[in-house]
């Protein structure tokens, strides 16, 4: 026979703990990575902060510029991305603030914002490639350009839909530069480009400069969209405001009578 204490064993919930190694939490203290968030607050930059979440280790002056540079590049694209649509439509419902944030984040994918993970991804293994095979990078370059060309794919980080030349690519490139962040995936993404410019008239955009830098400090490819986030979440913001405030409610995006008419007509 079976006991009812061991039946009670057999029925109660089994959960095994969360671990982290990033935060420790006890009463009254909480350690980040090593540091009491108490001597963090106030000591360092929300950049700093962000890297030693990531990379377990505090960032270095330059390092700590060249962050916050990347995020700054990430605010904001104006109307146009389906992000901010998406989140300015929820508004427009009166949906709260927090869901609007969550549906403009929804809309990321993989034709918006995750060009550049995959961009981190093929400048890391580039740059691996050329260091186990000892190839020059301006070699690399050409196999990835004919990976993705031969794959009828189109290569992460360069060319957009909006800007022949994107005007924040060179300047981050001119930031890493200053910053001591310029290093071997920079210099892989700058032979894509010389290559793609003068054959087809592409040059880099944001994600390809981001990319490279990101990827020369150190971080890896599967956190790249997720920066892109916490830089493009404030833009969202406002304009989840200026919509919630400057416009009427329930926008239309399109005259129903309009679509209606044009339907008919084309039926005809």
């Amino acid at each position: 026979m079976i006991s009812e204490e061991v039946l009670k064993g057999m029925f109660q919930p089994r959960t095994t703990p969360w671990r982290t190694s990033i935060t420790k939490v006890e009463p009254n203290r909480l350690i980040t990575q090593g540091y009491p968030q108490e001597d963090l607050i106030g000591n360092i930059s929300f950049p700093e902060m962000i890297h030693l979440l990531l990379k377990g280790v505090l960032p270095t002056k330059n390092q700590e510029q060249m962050l916050q540079a990347i995020l700054v590049s990430f605010c904001d694209h104006g109307i146009t991305p389906p992000s901010t649509q998406s989140a300015r439509l929820m508004a427009s419902a009166g949906s709260p603030v927090n869901a609007c944030l969550a549906g403009g984040i929804l809309a990321f994918g993989e034709n918006h914002a995750g060009a550049i993970e995959i961009a981190m991804r093929m400048l890391q293994e580039g740059v691996n490639l050329s260091r186990n095979e000892n190839i020059p990078l301006d070699e690399t370059a050409q196999k990835l350009i004919n990976y993705f060309t031969e794959n009828g794919k189109k290569i992460p980080g360069f060319g957009h839909r909006y800007h022949n030349k994107d005007p924040r690519a060179p300047r981050l490139l001119e930031l890493g530069r200053e910053y001591d962040c310029f290093k071997e995936h920079s210099q892989l993404a700058m032979h894509i480009q010389d290559l793609l410019s003068e054959r087809k008239g592409i040059n880099m955009n944001i994600d390809g400069a981001n990319a490279a830098l990101l990827s020369d400090m150190g971080f890896d490819w599967r956190v790249g969209c997720g920066l892109f986030i916490v830089g493009r979440i404030p833009g969202l913001l406002a304009h989840i405001q200026e919509e919630k405030i400057q416009e009427k409610p329930f926008r239309k995006l399109m005259d129903v009578d309009t679509v209606n008419e044009n339907e008919m007509i084309n039926q005809f």
